[in-house]
């Protein structure tokens, strides 16, 4: 019989407008927590008591990166893109308002090792940089003054393969609650059955009560369509009123319910109530989305019974000059423009993310594939020179694995399962990688697609504890969730396939290697197998679109990312398909062209040479008579060249070799046009580049004119443009930006991977001709005007209207 996996879900959205906490945490009345914060980057043991003079510290708000504020240097590891880290103290001082019986205190994530004291009495300790985490202040609040102290102590900050960013870098929360209320992450939903006519819905209520209660307590569930109207609601008796948890579960019948796709991501909204003899006490309200997933050894994967390819990338969590704090408009717009290039999945590269992350993709219509951590009990190499360049070192997480690692892995679930987006849970990345740090006798005279590090060393961890460890998370997963299957990204698949990781998970990732494919299908016919981490390649692509078992893959990455950089000079690795700005490259054009459902043509030029380029920028400024090779990625089955409207490179067929159409053509001055055209001649779609001139004056555009006073975030683009207002795209300016007004510059992105620069003033190059900027509002109403300059040229500006 042929192994598949069948989960239908019911999956909710962490997020309600106005306080989006509610649905993260599940109860209780959440604020942000985010202004009057103290910092001092340095370290005593005296900053946790509450009576200690910290008049002198720095005043900010958070969310807040310090690594990122300081200025790259050789000195510093390459790994985390030549950035420091350290450790640094927070501090906040705050009365308790309200008469709530409870109050605690949420942290979306701290890097690392964190600390957290109230009034001089430690709360708790997390030394995992990426997980969500809550404590409990009741018992040691004042009536008065309070103060709240953090330790973050990344002072081994070449922890990781990549940028972390150091601090309280997402979004702080105090929530009060009634002594009775729904638990932390308690409510969870699945759905038994859906069909056009009607859909069962699970739900699950976990009541925490700090107390006895003799009161009649019910839980009550209530479902909304998008319009506001009620489709469906039940309430229960909750059984026990003694102190502890008690879980309570209703059933929902939802008529013709309609499905959450990447078309139309279609989200209810769910109301879950705590009521005590008649009264509510506590609740929440969650987005809700319902879907089916298949998952099939030969037939791939297909939802809502639509069998299809998954067309995915791997994402980092920082945003380059803005470093890890990315606030929820630039996470936005990167996904929209992934989706615009025909990216339908996202990968989280290798860890949990911030909660909007998951929210905007529940938004939007994209799967995400969440994940744990990129080791397990060992560390892996960690580059300090340059990638694979001279003595790597050796920090890590592996020192907290034993003790933290199975509580983190319940938690991302929990946290996260709500989401109609996340369709599978991977407990790691290349953790099997060969000899970094594990090791097994089939690596002689074995080979990966990867660097080995060598044959087998028998004085290396035995790789056999890769299955045991992979077990024991895979069985964190489904304690808490089964409708969605369990995952690993396999590095190193010839020796995994020697242990039991395989078995141990539903769904198995092969990272870089596709020529392993067929084998392996051969080998495990039940197997269920999908590139996890694939290069930008042609090739890797037909390997998908060319096999039916083969679901789909993520491409490393999605965008630029700071880390994992090369030798000086280099920020970060250089393979994403948006740059740093989440601009399209060339490769993005590239994908487009693959992925698209839409019509896509795109050219690049280059001086002549014997081979067909992915990375071709569109550019038109060479020497008269050079030859020039043109490359144009299209979808079209047939394109064509024209310079100055004339004919210059003939009609050709869509090349199903390379996936690209090239033409050899001597430089002449004017306007490039490519025209991808249909079987009878029809023109699909174009793309056009022309000759510049010497840069002459700054062009700037703004992607919205007014702001929310919070915090919101447009993004102004800055162009180096000639007398005719033609993008000199060779252009290298420096500009100057200045902002009038309540709003201030989070930062200027060049994109310059090479660009070693301080990023932290208001002074930056453009790179081929192009900048972006920052522009967050401050809480205040009323005009901006944001002015740019530079020396020679014509500068310019744009208004914008901050609104409540």
């Amino acid at each position: 019989m042929k192994r598949f996996f069948y989960f239908i879900a019911l999956l909710i959205a962490a997020f309600l407008a106005g306080s989006p906490l509610k649905a993260q945490v599940s109860f209780g009345d959440a604020k942000l927590f985010n202004e009057h914060w103290l910092f001092s980057l340095s370290d005593d043991s005296t900053f946790v008591r509450p009576a200690f003079d910290d008049s002198q510290w720095r005043k900010l708000s958070l969310p807040h990166d310090w690594s990122v504020e300081a200025q790259l240097s050789p000195t510093l590891a390459s790994c985390t893109g030549y950035l420091p880290g350290g450790i640094a103290w927070y501090r906040k001082h705050f009365n308790i308002a309200d008469k709530a019986a409870r109050h605690y205190i949420y942290f979306e994530a701290i890097y690392n090792r964190s600390e957290v004291y109230l009034n001089g009495h430690l709360l708790g300790k997390r030394p995992n940089g990426y997980i969500s985490f809550l404590y409990d202040m009741t018992p040691y609040l004042n009536e008065g003054d309070n103060v709240l102290a953090v330790r973050v102590d990344h002072s081994r900050y070449a922890d990781s393969r990549w940028y972390t960013g150091s601090g309280i870098y997402r979004d702080v929360w105090m929530i009060a609650a009634p002594d009775t209320h729904f638990a932390q992450w308690g409510i969870g939903w699945h759905a038994t059955s859906i069909n056009d006519k009607m859909a069962s819905v699970v739900v699950d209520m976990e009541v925490e009560k700090h107390a006895a209660t003799t009161a009649r307590l019910e839980a009550q569930a209530t479902l909304f369509d998008a319009d506001g109207k009620q489709v469906a609601s039940k309430r229960v008796r909750v059984s026990d009123g003694k102190k502890g948890m008690t879980k309570e579960t209703v059933t929902l019948k939802v008529p013709k319910p309609q499905r959450w796709d990447l078309s139309s991501p279609y989200l209810y909204t769910l109301k879950t109530e705590l009521l005590s003899n008649g009264k509510r006490i506590d609740g929440s309200e969650t987005k809700v989305g319902l879907r089916t997933l298949k998952f099939d050894a030969d037939k791939g994967f297909a939802l809502n019974g639509r069998w299809m390819k998954v067309k995915g990338v791997c994402l980092h969590h920082d945003a380059g000059v803005l470093g890890a704090v990315v606030p929820h408009d630039v996470w936005k717009r990167r996904l929209q423009n992934l989706k615009e290039i025909g990216v339908n999945a996202i990968r989280m590269s290798h860890n949990p993310q911030a909660p909007v992350v998951y929210e905007l993709c529940d938004e939007l219509g994209l799967l995400v594939m969440d994940e744990a951590s990129d080791e397990w009990e060992f560390s892996k190499r960690k580059w300090l020179q340059g990638w694979n360049v001279g003595k790597p070192g050796f920090d890590g997480t592996f020192d907290f694995f034993e003790e933290w690692i199975e509580r983190d892995v319940t938690d991302m679930v929990r946290r996260d399962r709500n989401h109609p987006s996340i369709f599978m849970w991977s407990i790691g990345n290349e953790v099997d990688y060969p000899n970094d740090p594990y090791s097994h006798p089939i690596l002689d005279g074995s080979t990966i697609s990867q660097p080995m590090f060598g044959g087998y060393d028998p004085k290396a961890p035995d790789a056999m504890r890769i299955g045991i460890i992979a077990k024991r998370l895979a069985t964190c997963v489904r304690a808490v969730d089964t409708s969605r299957p369990v995952t690993g990204a396999l590095a190193g698949v010839v020796m995994s396939n020697q242990t039991a990781y395989p078995q141990a998970v539903d769904v198995v990732g092969y990272n870089y290697t596709e020529d392993r494919y067929d084998q392996d299908h051969a080998t495990y016919p039940k197997r269920i197998i999908y590139g996890s981490e694939n290069r930008s390649d042609y090739e890797a692509w037909c390997a998908v679109r060319d096999k039916e078992f083969i679901f789909g893959q993520f491409i490393w990455t999605g965008t630029d990312y700071l880390g994992e950089s090369g030798s000086w000079p280099s920020r970060g690795l250089y393979t994403g398909l948006l740059d740093l700005g989440s601009f399209t490259k060339p490769r993005g054009h590239f994908r487009a062209s693959l992925w698209s459902e839409k019509p896509v043509t795109y050219i690049g030029t280059y001086p002549k040479h014997n081979y067909l380029s992915i990375d071709a920028w569109d550019s038109w400024n060479y020497e008269a008579g050079q030859p020039i090779r043109v490359v144009c990625y299209t979808n079209a089955p047939q394109a064509r060249l024209l310079l100055n409207g004339k004919v210059v490179g003939e009609m050709k067929p869509y090349d199903q070799k390379t996936g690209i159409i090239s033409w050899d053509i001597p430089y002449q001055a004017g306007e490039l046009v490519a025209e991808g055209c249909d079987k009878d001649g029809r023109v699909m779609s174009n793309y056009s580049i022309k000759t510049s001139g010497r840069p002459y004056a700054l062009k700037v555009t703004a992607d919205r004119a007014t702001l929310s006073g919070d915090r919101a975030v447009a993004h102004i683009t800055i162009e180096v443009v000639d007398e005719n207002g033609i993008a000199v795209k060779l252009a290298d300016n420096n500009i100057t930006c200045e902002v009038e007004g309540p709003a201030k510059l989070l930062g200027l992105e060049g994109s310059d991977n090479q660009d070693m620069g301080d990023y932290t003033d208001n002074y930056q190059r453009v790179y081929r001709g192009r900048l972006l900027a920052y522009i967050q509002s401050v809480g205040k109403q009323g005009p901006v005007k944001v002015k740019f300059t530079s020396p020679l040229l014509q500068g310019a500006e744009v208004s914008l209207q901050v609104e409540k």
